[in-house]
């Protein structure tokens, strides 16, 4: 089933979304000081392109430089890219089909504004010890 979901995703707004974070990761990559929310931008695109069967969670060892990280990462592209999951997740909901991928958008939205400090697993083992 999850496979069958995240092909329906891909075609509706998925390749979009990842686009969205492919552009914003090569953007902030240009800098050095940006390369780690690159990064972080590649790694959720990769999620916002096959999202169901997996989930996020938070890491515990994550400290400070984490806090501000997100701080500077919702200044520079989290609220946009909160805002295509805002659009897309509405317009998802528009009918009954799309409604499971507009809550898929929805559950993005949170990584999307804080992404630092969080770990992307498969929904099978969410709390699996690292």
């Amino acid at each position: 089933m999850k496979t069958i979901l995240n092909i329906i995703w891909l075609v509706l707004s998925g390749f979009w979304l990842f686009l969205g974070y492919l552009l914003a990761g090569v953007i902030l990559c240009v800098t050095i000081i940006g390369i780690p929310f690159g990064i972080a931008s590649f790694r959720i695109g990769l999620y916002a392109l096959w999202p169901f069967g997996y989930t996020t969670v938070e890491r515990r060892d994550a400290g400070a430089p984490s806090c501000v990280g997100n701080v500077l990462w919702l200044v520079l592209a989290g609220w946009w890219l909160a805002l295509a999951h805002i659009v897309t997740g509405i317009a998802m909901c528009l009918t009954i089909i799309g409604i499971p991928f507009g809550v898929a958008n929805f559950k993005l939205i949170p990584v999307s504004l804080l992404p630092l400090g969080r770990e992307i697993v498969p929904t099978d083992q969410p709390f699996a010890a690292r």
